[in-house]
């Protein structure tokens, strides 16, 4: 994998990344633009054992906030809307 810039940001540590970059995420502005609930759903679709942490940790790597202080209403809404079908 070639030098990525999501590891700099927030949440984000090498496994992440590296499943980040097999669904096509290699920047900052990529995952804002796709949302973390979509790239969530792709990082599943791939088989990689991803739980609602990731989903978390994307939304808070958005955001520029650790993903433990997203509000408890936000995290919910993610679910939600992540377990949709």
């Amino acid at each position: 994998m070639a030098q990525n810039e999501l590891i700099n940001l927030k949440n984000l540590g090498k496994t992440s990344v590296r499943w980040l970059d097999a669904v096509g995420i290699r920047t900052r502005a990529q995952l804002v633009n796709r949302g973390a609930v979509d790239i969530y759903r792709l990082v599943k679709s791939r088989g990689f054992r991803a739980n609602r942490v990731l989903l978390y940790a994307l939304q808070g790597a958005i955001l520029d906030i650790h993903w433990s202080e997203l509000d408890a209403g936000l995290k919910a809404s993610l679910i939600a809307e992540a377990e949709q079908a």
